[in-house]
């Protein structure tokens, strides 16, 4: 196969030639397609040249004429109208046409039968027209032999031949069509006889809903045209206009028919379209009522309801089962689902889920945070609740937890209890032992809360809100594209700045009670926790086994949840100032003689000098701070605080 660039030379030389008006053969192009570079087949530049010259791209006045060069060479020459063909020379050969003795020079000749050409073939097609339309038989040469009643559209058989043996007894189709009119036809001549025919004035011109009749010239010349082409035959032609005329005939009940089917068929599709459209209304009614049902469930839900608090948070919410007996005993507040604990709280569900709800990234937070200084170094970050928040907390302690019993060993945050009771049990030991619990707030998760109001009686619902309410994470304040962030840093725990936070931990921490009760009842040792400060105090005993108990104390604790911190851990004994919760209990309960000695020294300095002068480390309101330190003194010396008092109210700011 010739590729495209060879094509192109060969159509290139064709047109060139064609428009300087030479006449030419395949042979001639090919030979000077090669001589430029192209590689390409005799046979592809053959056709390549045929069909620039049935297309057109030769011009009109150009004709393709059979010349014999001698040798067997009969070529087609590609010539002007006007070309005086006797003058031609191939480029190939140089050999001059030998002219038929019956042309005259220049003269157009048919092809020889057998070269592929569409005239070639035309005698076996002309045979099988004549014969198919009522002709007589064919001979060897080609003559058709006919009679005159073929001619003339008579229906009558023609007699056999008697030197053909196919054509004996043989009755032939005939249709009354005169059989020149399906000849073929040669290409000039058909151009000749379009070129007389007013195409456009004719009636048939366009028309798509019938077979143009056969006596229309127009139909006559395509016919005779397509043919020559052998795109159909005589036959095809015949049946073709047999149901043109069948369809004329019965054309109009084609239409009856037509319009009844098509009335029929449009209403058929505008019953299908209303049964479609009403199936389609249908299913948006239901799908709007399904929608404003799902939505009138959704603020039912979350008017009344809670399911989701948070990532990580919500597990529990759906279940809703109390122990009503036990809070009954317990004298607690009657609640198994968030609308019945928003109830009793006197609150709405929406506020509830508001408060409750948890983000690791949020905009805004229910604290306040705030960081002051320790006495032992370091800071001290406390997170104050905002309004909302502090009254649901003020009505958790109030009505859940202030009436809840914490264990005897526990004498922070619980009523009638203080630092002074927790000393006085340990006055006068021979050894005593402080620990402290490391982060002992942060360091209780909101699922320890939430198992605290589970042991209550509360549903995992209800204790899941509760245990939100009091707990916060640790966050960082983080600004991103102007915008203020709080990512949490941790998981939620309590805050110190709660008032929930001490009575959570006293029950949180009521395991560790029992266990280190234990430990110190099977020594004969006493035990005694304010908030997250552990003491254990006892006689000679407790001396030889403080290796033992010290290593109890921190597997008890580490079993619980907690930490010891090791760097706040002492053994203090009796030859030392013992402090427990910072009072002396050596011999009696008392404040520290380096905290009353710096008392008396502000009140008598300010004497002279006055009270503002005196404030050291910048207290807001000073006179205040003085008035609560000597509160702390007479809680163990009420008459040595009564004396101080009267110097502070003396003194002048």
């Amino acid at each position: 196969m010739a590729d495209s660039n060879a094509q192109k030379i060969v159509t290139d030389i064709t047109r060139r030639r064609a428009a300087a008006g030479e006449s030419f053969s395949a042979f001639d192009i090919t030979t000077e397609a090669r001589s430029q570079g192209a590689f390409i087949r005799h046979g592809e530049a053959r056709d390549l040249v045929q069909a620039l010259f049935q297309n057109g791209s030769m011009g009109a006045d150009y004709r393709r004429t059979v010349l014999d060069l001698g040798g067997g060479a009969r070529p087609f020459v590609y010539h002007r109208f006007d070309a005086d063909l006797t003058t031609y020379r191939s480029t190939a050969s140089g050999a001059a046409p030998v002219s038929p003795p019956a042309n005259r020079p220049g003269q157009a000749t048919p092809p020889a039968v057998g070269q592929g050409s569409t005239s070639g073939r035309s005698g076996g097609l002309i045979r099988r027209v004549w014969n198919f339309l009522g002709g007589g038989t064919t001979s060897d040469a080609g003559n058709p032999t006919t009679d005159d009643a073929t001619h003339s559209g008579s229906k009558t058989p023609s007699p056999a031949n008697p030197d053909n043996p196919k054509t004996t007894g043989t009755i032939r189709k005939v249709l009354n069509l005169t059989a020149s009119a399906f000849l073929p036809i040669q290409r000039d001549d058909l151009i000749r006889q379009a070129s007389g025919l007013s195409l456009w004035s004719n009636i048939w011109f366009g028309r798509r809903d019938m077979i143009p009749p056969v006596n229309d010239p127009r139909t006559l010349l395509i016919d005779r045209g397509m043919l020559s082409a052998g795109m159909l035959s005589a036959e095809e032609l015949a049946e073709m206009h047999r149901i043109g005329d069948l369809y004329a005939k019965h054309s109009g009940e084609v239409t009856r028919i037509r319009s009844e089917g098509a009335l029929a068929g449009q209403a058929a599709v505008d019953a299908d379209r209303q049964a479609r459209a009403e199936a389609k209304a249908k299913k948006k009614a239901e799908a709007a009522e399904r929608k404003a049902k799902r939505r009138a469930e959704i603020e039912h839900r979350r008017a009344n309801d809670i399911l989701f608090l948070g990532r990580g948070v919500s597990q529990g919410l759906a279940d809703r089962t109390s122990d009503l007996a036990k809070l009954e005993k317990l004298e607690l507040p009657l609640a198994s689902t968030p609308a019945e604990l928003a109830a009793v709280m006197g609150t709405t569900v929406s506020n509830l889920r508001w408060l409750a709800f948890h983000a690791d990234v949020a905009t805004r937070t229910h604290y306040v945070s705030f960081e002051i200084a320790k006495r032992s170094g370091g800071v001290r970050k406390l997170s104050a609740p905002h309004v909302r928040l502090a009254a649901a907390q003020r009505w958790i302690y109030s009505s859940i937890l202030r009436g809840v019993k914490v264990h005897d060993a526990a004498h922070g945050f619980v009523p009638e209890r203080s630092i002074v009771t927790s000393a006085k049990l340990h006055v006068g030991q021979a050894v005593l032992i402080n620990a402290d619990l490391e982060n002992f707030f942060p360091s209780i998760h909101w699922t320890r809360i939430r198992k605290v109001f589970r042991c209550l009686g509360y549903s995992p619902a209800v204790a899941t809100i509760l245990a939100l309410i009091c707990t916060e994470c640790p966050r960082r304040e983080v600004v991103y594209d102007g915008q203020t962030y709080y990512v949490a840093t941790g998981p939620r725990g309590l805050p110190q700045g709660a008032c929930t936070s001490p009575a959570l931990s006293n029950l949180v921490a009521m395991r560790l009670d029992r266990r280190l009760s234990g430990l110190a009842t099977k020594f004969d040792i006493r035990y005694t926790r304010y908030a997250d400060d552990i003491t254990l105090s006892g006689g000679d005993e407790l001396g030889r086994r403080l290796g033992y108990v010290m290593a109890r104390l921190r597997h008890i604790t580490a079993d619980e949840g907690f930490a010891i911190n090791e760097k706040k851990t002492r053994v203090q004994r009796r030859h030392q100032a013992q402090v427990v919760t910072g009072l002396i209990v050596n011999d009696r309960v008392s404040v520290t003689r380096k905290e009353l000695r710096r008392l008396r020294s502000i009140l008598h300095h300010a004497a002279t000098e006055g009270l503002d002068s005196q404030n050291k480390h910048h207290h807001p309101n000073f006179r205040a701070y003085m008035s609560g330190m000597i509160a702390y003194v007479a809680a163990t010396r009420p008459a040595l605080a009564r004396e101080m008092k009267k110097q502070l109210s003396q003194v002048r700011s």
